[in-house]
């Protein structure tokens, strides 16, 4: 044999091998793409399984979620409501007229642990019901020496009586509060009562 032809029968015997190697090769990435393809599919139909099964909670949870935002603004709303109610039964009370406003002041004024004492009374920048004439007429009849201070409170109603350093507020807005602790049960069954 001739070099020529052995150089002819090895590139051939190499060539052979080199098909066959590649023949395996592809067979191999074929198996390989075909487990993938299986795996892919059992992944595929696991989570479509799981989702299937999870889907109700999913669909249970997003409902529990927006019933508690629901309930989250239907409650702000309320407040508001019984806030409107507060803020319309303080300014009911700023504008009682005159002869009810005083009388009024005058009875929480008789009925202060302060009264009966010498002391001081604030009011606020807009008042004008509660006046030096008035507070003297009050205080000849009461027995007492209490003066109208040059302070003005932010106040819209009512007074704060001070007298060696003790202060009674009996101001329109702290007898809202305190009207508002003792009754916003009860305001708010009135209100929304079904």
């Amino acid at each position: 044999m001739s070099l020529a032809d052995i150089k002819k029968k090895i590139e051939a015997d190499a060539g052979a091998e080199a098909r066959k190697i590649l023949d395996r090769a592809k067979e191999q990435a074929a198996q390989i793409a075909a487990e993938v393809d299986l795996e892919v599919d059992r992944i595929k139909t696991s989570y479509e399984e799981r989702f299937k099964a999870e889907e109700p909670e999913i669909l249970r949870r997003r409902e529990i979620v927006a019933n508690l935002d629901v309930k989250k603004i239907d409650l702000g709303a309320r407040q508001q409501l019984i806030d409107e109610v507060y803020k319309g039964a303080l300014e009911k009370l700023s504008s009682l007229p005159g002869d009810r406003y005083l009388s009024f002041v005058e009875a929480m004024l008789d009925s202060s642990a302060l009264a009966g004492s010498e002391g001081s009374l604030t009011v606020g920048h807009k008042e004008k019901h509660i006046t030096e004439d008035w507070l003297k007429k009050y205080n000849e009849s009461h027995k007492t020496n209490i003066s109208l201070s040059d302070v003005k409170a932010p106040i819209s109603g009512g007074f704060i009586l001070s007298h060696d350093n003790v202060s009674e507020n009996a101001s329109f807005e702290m007898l809202v509060r305190w009207l508002r602790d003792d009754l916003e049960a009860d305001v708010v069954k009135r209100l929304f009562s079904e």
